[in-house]
């Protein structure tokens, strides 16, 4: 007895195999696998073109450096996996693992410089950074050239501090402002508004600081001080906090406007009872990004603030130092001592960044994460 998958003439039955021949035709073909050929590729070509690299570059023709060389071997590495990936693959894997083999080094150069530069710092100033008093006494307390288990930077630190602290204050609400008033009012002022915000997310550090110095010190009579030094660093910051907190209430669903607007709400109720509290983990983002902007500049710094070896918790009187400013002394001091403490100063100002820059990650993961 024959059943109904037989039934039918003999092309109807050879439909369904038909069809899924075309069906492995039209599927797309993967290109970018990595097999055991992959890796055996890659291997070798990183081998045999540090072998190249290394007979040319230094026994054949006169060069030496090490950057020369990390550079020649990436160029000659990247042709030779192309050309051994050819013999036995079609041009779309090649093309593939080209691109692939160009990007990927690319960013281990990139990661290479940054790790070198980190490391370099703190194996710098890890004589000095690991004394406590590094952390609990001033300069003043200490010898300009003298032992590392005497003075510190804590006038340094308290300087920087109150610094950012003053510019946090003064920028925040002026950098909201204006991220309100590009997003919610809007009309034409807004345009030329957002335009310029753009164009001073590119201003030099040393105009900032310039600005400042003719406008307080020079005209209005104020003296070189931490206040001056903030306002400095407040120009810097502002476009970063209101160029940041105009992407983080543009976000904001339209459907929470109008529905607060329907309910007989005001506009400004709107965005201080909805929109602000909606996007409140871009806006903290966009306050944590300014900062860690700020808390490097070093020519605003240098031009407002002054330099002082005592503890001076007072923005308004006299000198205060701050870490960039500190490092710049010392490195420059020439004195091996002085040097150290430059570079301990450094990883300090290192980790305050990662720190500012790790919460900021945290929370834009927090909002995405939330949605």
């Amino acid at each position: 007895m024959s059943t109904v998958a037989d039934a039918g003439p003999p092309e109807v039955r050879a439909l369904p195999a038909s069809r899924a021949s075309q069906d492995e035709r039209d599927a797309p073909r993967i290109v970018s696998s990595t097999t055991t050929d992959y890796w055996f590729t890659l291997l070798g070509s990183l081998i045999g073109s540090a072998g190249v690299v290394w007979l040319l570059y230094t026994q054949v023709l006169p060069f030496s450096g090490l950057i020369g060389f990390v550079l020649c071997w990436y160029v000659v590495y990247v042709l030779l996996f192309a050309a051994v990936t050819g013999i036995a693959h079609p041009r779309p894997i090649v093309v593939d693992r080209l691109w692939t083999a160009i990007i990927t080094g690319a960013a281990v150069i990139v990661g290479l410089a940054v790790v070198s530069t980190v490391g370099y710092i703190v194996f710098r100033g890890w004589t000095a950074v690991h004394h406590v008093n590094f952390f609990t006494q001033s300069e003043s307390q200490g010898a300009l050239n003298g032992p590392l288990n005497k003075g510190g930077i804590l006038n340094v630190i308290v300087g920087s501090a109150i610094e950012l602290g003053i510019a946090t204050l003064v920028s925040v609400p002026l950098g909201f402002g204006t991220a309100v008033f590009m997003v919610e009012v809007g009309g034409r002022f807004a345009r030329v508004v957002r335009t310029v915000v753009e164009a001073m997310t590119a201003l030099p550090d040393i105009l900032a600081g310039l600005f400042i110095y003719a406008i307080l010190i020079v005209a209005l009579g104020f003296q070189r001080s931490g206040f001056a030094a903030a306002m400095a660093l407040s120009v810097m910051m502002l476009p970063y906090v209101a160029r940041s907190a105009d992407v983080a209430l543009r976000v904001v669903p339209g459907g929470l406007r109008e529905a607060s607007l329907a309910l007989g709400a005001t506009q400004g109720r709107t965005v201080w009872r909805v929109v602000l509290p909606t996007a409140r983990s871009g806006l903290a983002t966009a306050v944590i990004l300014g900062m860690a902007r700020a808390v490097g500049e070093t020519a605003p710094v240098l031009l407002t603030s002054g330099s002082s070896t005592f503890m001076n918790a007072n923005p308004f009187n006299n000198d205060m130092n701050s870490l960039p400013l500190y490092i710049y002394s010392a490195v420059r001091s020439g004195l091996p001592k002085e040097i150290e403490r430059g570079f301990a100063a450094g990883i300090v100002l290192l980790t305050m960044v990662l720190i500012l820059f790790g919460t900021a990650r945290f929370l834009a993961r927090g909002k995405v994460g939330s949605r």
